[in-house]
C-alpha cells in the first residue's frame, strides 16, 4: 500500500489579493449605478414638464370627447383646468384636473395665460411654458393645432 502523501504546503483560509480586489470592483460599480440613477434637478424637472404636458394633452382629449371646450389656466403659481358651463368658466371636474402646484424647486416663466381646446382639440392660441429648476430649463409648447411638445429652453 502507497500512502498518500501531504501537500507541501498547507491550505490557507481567506481570500487572496485579486479575490478581494474583484469584490470591491463589483461594490464600485454597483455604487455607481445607484448613485446615476439618483433623481437629480434634470430628471425632477423633467418629470414635472412631461406631468404638465401629458395633462395638458388629457384637457385636450376631455374637449374633445366631451364636446365642449376645455381651458387650461397657466400661472407662475401653477395650472388648473375648467370647462365651460352656462357660459361661465367652471373648474373641471375629476382628479388631475383641479389647481395643481409646480413641483417643490420647479419655476415657470409664464404670465397668467389660458388655452383654450375646442370639441376638435384645436387651440385658441399658441403657448410656450418655460419650466426652470437650477440651471436647467424644459419649455412646453402646445401649438394651435393642439399639439404638445417639449423642448430643451
Amino acid at each position: 500500500m502507497s500512502q498518500l502523501s501531504a501537500p507541501s504546503h498547507p491550505r490557507k483560509n481567506g481570500f487572496s489579493l485579486v479575490e478581494m480586489l474583484v469584490v470591491l470592483m463589483v461594490m464600485g460599480l454597483l455604487a455607481s449605478v445607484a448613485v446615476l440613477t439618483l433623481p437629480g434637478d434634470e430628471r425632477k424637472l423633467r418629470a414635472e414638464a412631461e406631468r404638465f404636458a401629458a395633462r395638458a394633452l388629457a384637457a385636450r382629449d376631455e374637449a374633445i370627447v366631451g364636446a365642449r371646450p376645455v381651458s387650461l389656466v397657466v400661472s407662475e403659481q401653477g395650472y388648473y383646468f375648467e370647462r365651460r358651463i352656462d357660459g361661465q368658466w367652471q373648474a373641471l371636474p375629476g382628479k388631475g384636473f383641479d389647481l395643481t402646484p409646480w413641483a417643490e424647486g420647479v419655476t415657470a416663466s409664464a404670465a397668467r395665460q389660458r388655452v383654450v381646446f375646442d370639441s376638435l382639440g384645436l387651440a385658441s392660441s399658441e403657448a410656450a411654458v418655460r419650466l426652470g429648476r437650477g440651471d436647467q430649463g424644459l419649455v412646453v409648447h402646445i401649438r394651435r393645432d393642439g399639439k404638445v411638445t417639449l423642448d430643451a429652453g
